[in-house]
């Protein structure tokens, strides 16, 4: 029997390895554009406490991540989900 080990990734923010399912992914899909918790491609990882999504230097850390420019719409959608989140703990994004 095989044994699946987890997929650890790295927060954008803070640096440390969490389980990617622990993490909120930010993916810049070359068809689709920016997207939260899917899709494929070039992809940024963020931890789920309020220090991380929280932190000043957040736009400037996911635009060098993701090589791209973002728009503040996105960072609206962006708070909205966070806000999600912090109203559901439990609940996955």
């Amino acid at each position: 029997m095989i044994q699946q080990t987890s997929v650890m990734r790295i927060c954008i923010s803070c640096r440390k390895t969490y389980d990617r399912k622990n993490l909120l992914k930010i993916t810049k899909d070359h068809k689709q554009g920016i997207m939260l918790q899917k899709g494929m491609g070039r992809s940024a990882y963020i931890c789920k406490s309020k220090k991380c999504y929280s932190d000043s230097k957040i736009k400037k850390k996911l635009q060098k991540a993701l090589k791209t420019t973002l728009e503040p719409e996105f960072f609206d959608i962006f708070e909205k989900e966070i806000a999600i989140h912090d109203s559901n703990p439990n609940k996955g994004i």
